[in-house]
């Protein structure tokens, strides 16, 4: 591959993952996914060798370990202020359906909304069911953290991809 191809190739990988970076701050897109796909794209235009198919794995792990996180950590945080499994289930399946049906917004609106509004028909007390609305936010901030961990390492995992390990 020519220098100046693969220097173009290697400034698109990164800012692709750089935008995946700020979509783990600002969630109104995947980024975990999108800094995945251009681990991916570089690996398909580059070749897989040895080294780069467990590196490649462990940027998939990654990225799966950061999109459960996200999950487990708002559903203990409900649970810990409170909620019930089925808010927490029904807010799950209320974040999917929002981020579906009205994006880029909707699921961030749908789950904390499903969890105030469930747990207040459970217990008619708003002081309560704020609890839990409460706990899901801290959960969902902690996951933030986590997933941004998860991309930055997801990055790091490239780089060493590119500068350490000889081409495919």
């Amino acid at each position: 591959m020519p220098e100046w191809l693969r220097l173009t190739l290697l400034v698109a990988v990164q800012a692709a993952m750089f935008a995946g970076l700020i979509g783990l701050i600002v969630p109104v897109y995947p980024g975990l996914l999108i800094i995945w796909l251009a681990a991916l794209g570089y690996g398909v235009i580059v070749g897989f060798n040895t080294a780069g198919v467990a590196i490649f794995a462990a940027i998939t792990i990654l990225m799966l370990v950061g999109g459960l996180v996200d999950n487990v950590f708002m559903g203990a945080g409900a649970r810990q202020g409170g909620s019930s499994w089925i808010s927490i289930g029904v807010a799950m399946l209320a974040g999917v359906a929002g981020t579906i049906m009205f994006p880029p917004f909707g699921g961030i609106i749908a789950a904390p909304a499903a969890v105030l509004l469930l747990e207040y028909g459970r217990v008619r007390d708003w002081r309560k069911a704020w609890n839990a609305l409460r706990g899901m936010a801290t959960g969902w901030g902690l996951s933030v953290f986590v997933r941004f961990g998860c991309g930055v390492l997801m990055m790091v995992l490239w780089w060493v991809w590119v500068w350490i390990v000889p081409p495919a």
